[in-house]
């Protein structure tokens, strides 16, 4: 019996990994309609419950979300399932471009490459202006996110968006206001609160592990990954430019391959987390390859899931903390405020070579945000105009 309901999430979780295209919100839909309509694994209000944890958490929110409803179903080894399945497809096809062809030295190759690097530049603009709309819906959070953006362009190092984080939660404590409602939270959890702390504890403990200042390759990048997931609110598109500073800045791969790599993640379905793969394939020596994908793409993904299986049994008096909540509101803002920044640097500093690039990367604007077309389409009219251009 266990086996065929292991069985049954892992092939509805595949088949969403294959077929789910357009995003975080996108795939919150294709999880709703199969999970609450279709099967009925989950009631309507355990589903929106599930997604505003996942949302109120740092990590990526459909990845989470489809994590929990697999405990939900499943237990552990539900969840465990639910994150593989659905993973799977997009990391492998991340791990064969970076393996077969950024690694391929030909002109078509580097026009190829241009063309996807360009995608991110029409994407990121998007997912700034939506989330621009959804988190800073009123004058202060504008103005945490607005004054974020300019210390980032003014002060561009590594540790700066942390400082950024620290400023959107002070913020959000003087100038912000909690959502007072709350709703019933009723799921039927396979472990309690204990279980759920010392799941907490593991999350810091790996957290601080840089601290012990191990001298392996390694360990170096693993820690990278795994603060990265611990700190990025917002989803995929956030995290670009936090594994951006520490794995370009220092010369891991380059800049032209990181924003490839991002270009290739919008053409394939799942969650942009995977990236990662693509990352752990590109590092360098025997830290890259495949043992460096499958390690940089779980690390990733650890602390999110880690904090999922923390606060959901303490999440019924979460929801109604006043200064979670307002901290909460102002760290989103502060983080609309990165991924602007972002958006100038690296992506259009390193993607932009000409007018014709312009037009291009606008046209993909439009063609997404206001045409509303899938994120393929933009990704295959980069790659057009790329190559058109390359022949003129």
């Amino acid at each position: 019996m266990k086996l065929q309901l292991h069985t049954d999430i892992f092939k509805v979780f595949f088949t969403l990994g294959l077929t789910a295209f357009g995003g975080p919100v996108a795939h919150i839909a294709y999880f709703r309609q199969a999970f609450v309509e279709n099967r009925r694994w989950l009631s309507d209000e355990d589903f929106t419950q599930l997604l505003a944890v996942s949302q109120t958490l740092p990590g990526p929110t459909s990845s989470q979300l489809g994590f929990a409803i697999g405990l939900y179903r499943g237990g552990i080894l539900g969840a465990i399932n639910a994150f593989i399945a659905f993973t799977l497809p997009s990391a492998l096809a991340l791990i064969l471009f970076a393996t077969y062809v950024v690694a391929i030295a030909s002109p078509l190759k580097d026009t190829v490459l241009h063309g996807l690097q360009l995608v991110a530049l029409p994407v990121v603009a998007d997912a700034v202006w939506k989330m621009s709309r959804q988190l800073c819906p009123d004058l202060n959070r504008r103005i945490i996110a607005g004054l974020s953006l300019l210390f980032l362009l003014l002060v561009p190092f590594s540790f700066s968006q942390f400082i950024v984080m620290g400023f959107g939660a002070i913020a959000g404590l003087y100038l912000l206001q909690p959502n007072t409602k709350s709703q019933t939270f009723s799921l039927n959890l396979p472990y309690g609160k204990k279980t759920a702390s010392l799941f907490f504890a593991l999350f810091i403990l790996l957290f601080f592990i840089p601290l012990l200042n191990i001298d392996q390759p390694l360990f170096h990048f693993i820690t990278i990954f795994y603060q990265a997931g611990a700190t990025v609110f917002g989803g995929g598109h956030v995290v670009l430019p936090l594994l951006e500073n520490k794995i370009v800045f220092t010369g891991l791969i380059s800049s032209e391959q990181f924003l490839a790599g991002y270009g290739a993640a919008q053409a394939v379905p799942g969650p942009l987390f995977t990236i990662s793969a693509y990352l752990g394939a590109l590092l360098p020596g025997e830290s890259g390859g495949v043992t460096g994908a499958v390690i940089s793409l779980c690390i990733l993904f650890l602390p999110g899931f880690l904090l999922i299986l923390a606060v959901l049994p303490f999440w019924q008096s979460l929801q109604t903390n006043a200064v979670l909540q307002k901290s909460l509101l102002g760290i989103n803002a502060a983080m609309v405020g990165l991924l602007a920044a972002a958006l100038y640097q690296p992506i259009w500093q390193h993607v932009i070579e000409s007018y014709t690039d312009i037009i291009i990367a606008l046209t993909g604007f439009v063609l997404l945000n206001i045409v509303r077309l899938s994120p393929v389409i933009i990704v295959l009219w980069c790659l057009a105009g790329s190559i058109i251009t390359s022949l003129l």
